[in-house]
C-alpha cells in the first residue's frame, strides 16, 4: 500500500544487522522517515500479567479430532442426524459381517445412550480423522474398549493401513458377562497417517467407547491432550484461557440431557455434561455441524489452564440465544437452574474437597482448587435488553455467594451499532466490572482503529476483547493486528484482557477462517498471526512508557467508484436506477426497459430483466454483485427502487465500487433480516462502518438514496435520513508502543511497519541512560506470505543492534514487526 512519505532530515541511518534479512534500500523512494519520542519519566498504565490470552472453542474440529488426543472418531456410536444430516450411528466405521447400533436398556450408562451390537465372526473398522489414524514408528498407543458378551468372546484388535500391518495385533478376552473395560497397548512398527483400527469378535458382543490414545500426550495425562497442539498453546504463555465458546454457549436448547427433555441433542454447552468418567458423559450436537463427545470437558480445560500457568475464564449461558438464533428463553425455573449451575461451577473450581462439587473435582484427581477468579455470562447476545435482565440475576447470585468473583458481561456481536451502544449503556449504568467486545474486521479497519480505546471512560467498565481477528492468515493480517495491539497496550488501563480467535483449525474440517493454529492428523503449524501473538505475549512488560510517533494525515481525496446491486440468500428486484453528479449531470439512468447492458455481473446468482425490473432469482446465492458506471466517479447521488421477493435477508446497494474486493455497500435487512449496516470491503475483507436494527418487508418497494460528498456519505430510506458517516481515518501503517520490563530493567520498543517501504526512524529515549546494545526480534515477510505445513515464511529472527543511545536511528524493515529490548542503566 502506497503511503505519503515524510522527509524529516534524520541524519545517520542504522540498519538491522540480521544477515540477509533486510537488504539496504536501493532507492530513496523505498524509505519513509519517522520519529519516535519516548518519555521515560512519565508513568503510563500498568499492564496486567493476564493481558493476553487464548480463546478455545470447539470449532473447526478443535476438540474431537484436534486438541483431544483420541484417535478414534465416533468411539461411542453416538453420531446422529441431530449433529449433521449426513451422519449415522456408524459414521467413520465400516462393518464386515453384521453389526448394528442399539439404543436400549442394555446400554453402558444412562447418558451414553448408544452401543454397538456385533455378531459372532464380525468386525468393525474405524477410519479416524482426516486421512486416517496417525501413528509414529516406535511409539506406544493405548487401546481400550467397554465390552459385554454373555457367551464370552475374544476380541482381535489390529492396526493397519493400505500397505499392511502397523503394529502387532492383540487379542482381548472378554471375561465378564456385564460391561467391563479392557485394555491393550500397541507399539507402532511403521509411521502412517492413513491407519485403520479394526475390532473383530469371535462371539456375539456389545461394544462401547472404542478408544485409541497415544501414550505420548501433553504432560502424559490419560484422557489427555494432543501434545504438539497443547505445546503450541503453552509456548504463547497466555495469561488466561477463555472457554468453551463462543456460539456453543448461547445457541440451542437450554434444557439438560435427560429423559425429561427427550434427550435433547441440540443443547447449549452446559458444564455438568462434561465432567466425571468419560464413559458417563453426555454427547451433544455441536453448533458448527458435527458431534461433540465431551471427552474434552471442563475438568480438562481447568487442568490445561493450570498446566500452562493461565487464568481459567469460563463462559456460561445467559438463556438468550445468539449466533443467528436471537431468542430469549422465558422460563423462570430454567433460569434459576442455570444460575444454580453457575454457582455449582464455582464450587467445582474453588470449593474444598469436602463440598459437594469440590468432592467431584477431587474424585477426578484434583483435590486442590483451581483458583477461579473470573466468569463470563453470555456471548454475543443480539438482544441487549433481554440479555441484561438475565445477566443481572446471574451477577446478583454470584456476588452474594462469591463476592470475589469478577462477573463479565458483553456488548453483542459487533464493534459498533445499535446493539453495541445499547449494551454498553446498560453495562455502564449497572457498573459492570468488565465488558466483552468481539469483532472480525478487515485489515484496513485494524490500521484505522489503533486509537479505538483512547477515548473510553477510564472509570467505566473495563474491556475484555474476547474475540478479534482481521480477515485472513497472511502476514498482512498479522501486521495489521500487531498495529492494533500497540493500541491495546497503550490503553492497558481500559483493555484488561485480549484474545485472538479462533484458536484451532483442522485443515480438513473448517467452518471459520482465519484461525491461529492449523493442523491435520499428523502435523501442526503456526499461522503468521500466531507468530505476532507469540511475540507480543512473550514481551508484554509491566508498564506502558508514554511515547509518540509521526503519523499520517487524514484522508482528503473523495470516495470514488462505480455503483452496484447485490443480494444475499434472497431474491430481489431493482428498478429506476439513477446516478446524478453533484452538479446535476446525469451519470447513469436505467429503468431496464431496454435490458441490462450497462451492468457487469461479477458475483454469483442469476440476474435477468423481468417485467421491466432487474431481478436476482437464485434464493440461495450469496454475494451476487452486479455493477455499472465509472470507478472514477465521485460526489454523486445514487437512487434506486428495491423490492425483496423471497429469502432470508433484504438487499444490498453498493457505491464507491472499484473492483470485486473494494467497495462500500448498504446492506438493508441483513443478518437474517434483523439489522441494516454499511460495510466497507478492502481487498476482500469487510468491516462495518454504521449499523442499526431493522428489517424489510417482502413485496414492498423501498426508495433508496445514497449521497456521496467527498468522504461523507448520507443514506436515505423512503425519503427519511437513515444515517451518515465520514470515512476519513487514515490506515496508519506505522504504529508503536513502549513498555518497561521491571524484571529485566529493559525498555521494550515495539514497532509495526505495515507498508512496502522501510521506516527510517529517529528514536529519542528522552534522556534515559541505556546500554548500547539491544536485543532484537523481527518478523518480516511479504504481505501475502502464509505459513503452511511445509513452509514457514513468517518466523521470528533474533539479532542484536549495537547502535543504541539516548538518541539513535533505526530502520525498521518493510512489512515488519520489530521488538527492541533495550537495557536501562
Amino acid at each position: 500500500m502506497s503511503r505519503t512519505r515524510w522527509r524529516l532530515g534524520l541524519g545517520a541511518t542504522a540498519f538491522l544487522v540480521a544477515a540477509g534479512l533486510v537488504p539496504a534500500p536501493a532507492h530513496a523512494e523505498d524509505v519513509t522517515d519517522y520519529a519516535i519520542t519516548v518519555d521515560p519519566a512519565a508513568k503510563g498504565p500498568r499492564i496486567d500479567d493476564t493481558m493476553y490470552g487464548v480463546f478455545f472453542e470447539d470449532i473447526n474440529r478443535a476438540a474431537d479430532g484436534g486438541l483431544y488426543a483420541e484417535l478414534v472418531q465416533n468411539r461411542s456410536f453416538e453420531y446422529s442426524t441431530a449433529d449433521n444430516s449426513s451422519y449415522t450411528p456408524l459414521t467413520s466405521w465400516t462393518v464386515d459381517g453384521t453389526a448394528q447400533v442399539v439404543n436400549d436398556d442394555g446400554r453402558l450408562a444412562e447418558r451414553n445412550r448408544a452401543y454397538l451390537s456385533l455378531a459372532a465372526g464380525s468386525s468393525v473398522t474405524n477410519a479416524g480423522y482426516n486421512t486416517g489414524i496417525h501413528v509414529d514408528a516406535g511409539k506406544k498407543y493405548d487401546f481400550s474398549v467397554w465390552a459385554r458378551s454373555a457367551a464370552g468372546s475374544t476380541l482381535s484388535v489390529s492396526l493397519q493401513d493400505a500397505d499392511g500391518t502397523l503394529a502387532t495385533a492383540r487379542e482381548v478376552a472378554v471375561t465378564k458377562s456385564g460391561w467391563a473395560r479392557y485394555q491393550v497397548t500397541f507399539t507402532a512398527t511403521r509411521t502412517s497417517s492413513a491407519g485403520r483400527l479394526t475390532v473383530a469378535s469371535s462371539a456375539a458382543a456389545a461394544l462401547d467407547m472404542v478408544s485409541l490414545f497415544p501414550r505420548d500426550t501433553y504432560r502424559g495425562e490419560p484422557n489427555g491432550l494432543r501434545k504438539d497442539l497443547a505445546e503450541k498453546v503453552a509456548a504463547l504463555h497466555p495469561g488466561f484461557v477463555r472457554f468453551p465458546g463462543g456460539c456453543l454457549v448461547n445457541t440451542g436448547s437450554m434444557d439438560d440431557y435427560s429423559e425429561a427433555s427427550g434427550w435433547q441433542r441440540k443443547r447449549s454447552y452446559q458444564w455438568k455434561d462434561t465432567i466425571g468418567p468419560v464413559e458417563q458423559r453426555a454427547t451433544n450436537a455441536n453448533f458448527w455441524g458435527y458431534n461433540q463427545s465431551y471427552g474434552l470437558g471442563y475438568y480438562e480445560y481447568f487442568r490445561l489452564s493450570e498446566d500452562i500457568g493461565a487464568m481459567p475464564l469460563p463462559v456460561v449461558p445467559a438463556l438468550v440465544t445468539g449466533c443467528g438464533q436471537n431468542k430469549a428463553v422465558v422460563d423462570e425455573a430454567l433460569l434459576k437452574r442455570h444460575i444454580q449451575d453457575t454457582l455449582d461451577l464455582i464450587e467445582f473450581a474453588n470449593g474444598p474437597a469436602s463440598s459437594t462439587w469440590g468432592r467431584k473435582r477431587a474424585q477426578m484427581g484434583h483435590p486442590k482448587p483451581f483458583h477461579l477468579t473470573h466468569i463470563e455470562v453470555g456471548n454475543e447476545e443480539n438482544l441487549p435488553e433481554e440479555f441484561f435482565a438475565r445477566f443481572k440475576e446471574f451477577r446478583a447470585a454470584i456476588q452474594a455467594k462469591y463476592p470475589d468473583i469478577q462477573v463479565i458481561s458483553n456488548s453483542g456481536p459487533d464493534d459498533s451499532g445499535t446493539t453495541f451502544d445499547t449494551a454498553w449503556q446498560l453495562n455502564r449504568d449497572a457498573k459492570v466490572d468488565m465488558v466483552d467486545e468481539h469483532y472480525y474486521n478487515s485489515p484496513q479497519w485494524f490500521l484505522q482503529n489503533n486509537d479505538r480505546y483512547d477515548s473510553y471512560d477510564r472509570n467505566g467498565p473495563k474491556v475484555f476483547l474476547g474475540e478479534y481477528a482481521s480477515q485472513g492468515n497472511t502476514f498482512k493480517n498479522g501486521l495489521t493486528e500487531a498495529a492494533f495491539m500497540t493500541g491495546l497496550e497503550r490503553n492497558a488501563d481500559v483493555v484488561k484482557l485480549a484474545s485472538y480467535a479462533p484458536l484451532f483449525a483442522n485443515e480438513d474440517y473448517v467452518q471459520w477462517r482465519p484461525d491461529l493454529i492449523w493442523f491435520n492428523n499428523h502435523a501442526s503449524w503456526n499461522s503468521a498471526n500466531y507468530e505476532v501473538q507469540k511475540l507480543f505475549m512473550n514481551n508484554v512488560g509491566d508498564r506502558v512508557v508514554p511515547s509518540t510517533a509521526t503519523g499520517t494525515p487524514s484522508l482528503l481525496a473523495p470516495i470514488t467508484g462505480a455503483v452496484g446491486l447485490s443480494t444475499w440468500a434472497t431474491t430481489a428486484a431493482y428498478d429506476d436506477v439513477k446516478v446524478t453528479a453533484a452538479d446535476g449531470r446525469a451519470l447513469l439512468t436505467d429503468d431496464f426497459s431496454s435490458g441490462a447492458s450497462q451492468w457487469t455481473h461479477t458475483g454469483g446468482g442469476s440476474w435477468s430483466v423481468q417485467d421491466g425490473q432487474y431481478v436476482q432469482s437464485d434464493v440461495n446465492a450469496e454475494n451476487t454483485m452486479v455493477s455499472a458506471g465509472d470507478p472514477s466517479w465521485h460526489d454523486y447521488d445514487l437512487k434506486v427502487k428495491a423490492t425483496k421477493k423471497a429469502g432470508k435477508e433484504g438487499f444490498l446497494v453498493a457505491f464507491g465500487v472499484k473492483d470485486t474486493g473494494n467497495y462500500y455497500w448498504w446492506n438493508i435487512g441483513g443478518w437474517n433480516n434483523t439489522q441494516s449496516a454499511v460495510e466497507q470491503a478492502v481487498d476482500g475483507g469487510k468491516s462495518t462502518l454504521i449499523s442499526k436494527a431493522g428489517s424489510v418487508e417482502t413485496g414492498r418497494a423501498y426508495d433508496i438514496d445514497v449521497k456521496v460528498r467527498g468522504r461523507q456519505v448520507t443514506l436515505y430510506l423512503d425519503g427519511q435520513e437513515w444515517g451518515s458517516f465520514t470515512d476519513d481515518k487514515p490506515a496508519e501503517p506505522f504504529r508503536q508502543v513502549v513498555t518497561r520490563d521491571l524484571k529485566t530493567g529493559e525498555l521494550i520498543v515495539k514497532v509495526v511497519n505495515a507498508q512496502d517501504s522501510a521506516a527510517r526512524t529517529a528514536v529519542d529515549l528522552g534522556g534515559a541512560k541505556v546500554a548500547s546494545r539491544a536485543r532484537v526480534t523481527t518478523l518480516a515477510a511479504a504481505p501475502d506470505a502464509v505459513n503452511s505445513e511445509t513452509s514457514t515464511a513468517v518466523a521470528p529472527v533474533r539479532s542484536t543492534f549495537d547502535g543504541v543511545a539516548g538518541k539513535f536511528s533505526y530502520t525498521f524493515p518493510a512489512n515488519s514487526v520489530t521488538f527492541l529490548r533495550i537495557r536501562q542503566r
